[in-house]
């Protein structure tokens, strides 16, 4: 098969003033004539003058001031940066003896809770990745920042053990390996020291070298520490004349009202552009395909309705409980951490109307429209479960409340399903079933669209009285074995009229040479340029959590136990009753291979 035309894997960075354009040079040479601003955050809104909060500035990047042409400083900066263009750079150096372009900048990286098992398992291992594939700044530093004792060469020891190379090109992992550990730093503090953010920021300064100094902050730690870190960064280690951001891990808050608050409290020291709420499933490669798959190819946009759609399923399952996470999962549940984010985030992207263009606030108004126009959950659509202790093979698998760090007797739900509904002219009616849970009988996540039957089909008779099972069904399997596969009905050969359900199946795997990249390396590449397609924007916030916060307090005042289910199984049984009052059957109960 042909394959398209494609751009690199990431974008290039341009380190030589030749390749940069006039108008880029322009801005550069602005940028540069600002005199360094106090220790804030910076903000891209540059025309407009910013709030003042709590005395801290609110900005992003550097106040574009208009250059006044008579003025003589600014003149001789200008010609210099000009001749630079044509290819004489002139190299200086600052008080660390470092040598460098004056139109250079430079991205330091701050993992906030380095010592913790996200950091350690998925922020160093895609940081490392995407280095590996050359898609990181020329001049770049990873710095580690945490409560826990510790030297670089032990942060090193430690990042190295979780680091791998690509699968289908290993030339000179080891000495890349080396290379990026070289550039890996690490200091300890507490999350709400002032002080202790001011010695890093000194060191930061330390290795940008006078650079354009941009730095990003990912807040690797509990939700109950982001305001201390965020306030602590702000206002002592933020830059002085490029880009500061800041990446928010889930969960934002556990209703409505604690999310208002965060994201207030954030907003005393971030600007809403600074804020990077990340949900690393909008990362995964098809679900990043999946405006792709529905915008570039006719034969599904005008399918894509209440007049061809029977209904939509997204399910999210997992072969393992909690396994000692007990105690922070007991906090949330099944439906904030897994069907408020990531189930609800992949609905809008489906349902949304064609945005104006790709540009981020473009997609991300159409996601909101989806969410507004979506009805509050009724606990009548809702079904809850908990797993308890099953033997399967002479193996005891335990109950969720045998976990140590579960209280005893908790209500929690390991598992949900749900019907939702979007009163928009595009999809009203059309039910859109949601099903996640833990210890369940494999582990997948797929999006499942299940077409109307055919209307006076001739070929009823030959398929039987068991027309779903004739129904044409495209499945979008998210993880693992990634694929996208359609059902269609074909004749088997034969003199004989017999039909059969068959897949025209995309097997990412067999089609595809190339290892996929992990949500977070797509993620962090964005943040590092700015690009906020995939990231949630407050508003978006909001409005899914105005859809299940009645829910979830309803749940939780009347006390409302969960259905059992055995650990390994396919969930409670409510589950298809539930599916069932709107005439759906699970798309996952057969067999698709």
């Amino acid at each position: 098969m042909a394959t398209l035309p494609s751009t690199r894997c990431c974008r290039t960075y341009s380190s030589s003033s030749s390749s940069v354009s006039y108008s880029s040079l322009h801005r550069s040479v602005q940028r540069v004539a600002v005199s360094p601003s106090p220790k804030r955050f910076i903000s891209t809104k540059v025309s407009q003058s910013v709030p003042q909060q709590n005395g801290v500035s609110m900005q992003d990047v550097a106040p574009v001031v208009k250059p006044v042409e008579n003025d003589s400083a600014f003149k001789k900066l200008k010609e210099g940066l000009l001749s630079a263009a044509s290819g004489s750079v002139e190299e200086s150096k600052d008080g660390s003896g470092f040598t460098f372009e004056e139109t250079e900048s430079t991205v330091s990286i701050t993992v906030v809770g380095a010592s913790g098992d996200l950091a350690k398992k998925k922020i160093f291992p895609a940081l490392f990745a995407l280095y590996y594939e050359g898609c990181l700044p020329k001049h770049f530093t990873i710095f580690g920042y945490a409560r826990s004792k510790m030297t670089d060469a032990e942060l090193r020891t430690m990042v190295s053990k979780t680091l791998t190379c690509r699968i289908d090109q290993r030339e000179n992992c080891g000495e890349k390996m080396d290379q990026f550990l070289e550039r890996c730093f690490y200091h300890s503090g507490q999350y709400d020291s002032q002080d202790h953010f001011a010695q890093l920021d000194k060191k930061l300064k330390e290795h940008e070298g006078g650079r354009i100094p941009n730095r990003l902050f990912y807040l690797s730690i509990p939700p109950n520490i982001f305001i201390d870190a965020v306030r602590c960064a702000s206002l002592s280690a933020s830059s002085g004349n490029g880009w500061t951001r800041v990446i928010v891990e889930k969960p934002f808050g556990r209703d409505s009202e604690s999310s208002a608050s965060l994201t207030k409290a954030l907003k005393q020291y971030l600007q809403e552009d600074q804020i990077f709420r990340i949900d690393h499933y909008l990362g995964k490669e098809l679900v990043e395909n999946l405006s792709v798959l529905r915008f570039s190819n006719l034969i599904f946009e005008p399918l894509w309705s209440r007049q061809y759609i029977r209904n939509v399923q997204l399910i999210f399952s997992e072969d393992f409980g909690t396994e000692g996470r007990g105690g922070y999962f007991d906090n949330y549940g099944i439906i904030r951490d897994i069907m408020q984010n990531h189930l609800l985030q992949i609905l809008a992207l489906f349902a949304m109307e064609t945005p104006v263009s790709l540009d981020a606030e473009d997609i991300r108004n159409e996601k909101v429209k989806v969410l507004r126009s979506m009805r509050p959950l009724q606990l009548e659509n809702v079904v809850t479960g908990q797993y308890k202790s099953h033997v399967r093979g002479g193996v005891t698998y335990p109950a969720y409340t045998d976990d140590k760090t579960v209280p005893k007797g908790s209500l929690t739900p390991t598992f949900a399903a749900a019907a939702l509904f979007i009163d928009n002219a595009r999809w009203d009616g059309v039910p859109f079933l949601m099903k996640a849970g833990k210890a369940l009988h494999n582990k997948r996540a797929e999006i499942r669209v299940q077409f109307r039957h055919v209307p006076g089909n001739l070929y009823n008779r030959n398929i039987g009285t068991d027309l779903d099972r004739a129904t044409n069904e495209l499945v979008i399997r998210v993880q693992p074995d990634e694929a996208i596969f359609l059902k269609i009905n074909n004749k088997v050969p034969g003199l004989g009229m017999r039909l059969d359900r068959s897949n025209l199946n995309l097997h990412y795997a067999a089609r595809y040479s190339m290892e996929i990249p992990d949500a977070y390396e797509r993620l962090l590449l964005d943040a590092i340029e700015g690009e906020r397609r995939l990231f949630i924007r407050s508003d978006e916030l909001d409005a899914a959590w105005s859809l299940f916060t009645p829910l979830l307090k309803e749940i939780e005042e009347k006390k409302i136990i969960p259905e059992y289910y055995p650990y390994g199984s396919r969930g409670p049984v409510g589950a298809h009753y539930l599916a069932a009052r709107y005439k759906v059957r699970w798309g996952d109960v057969g067999v698709d291979q």
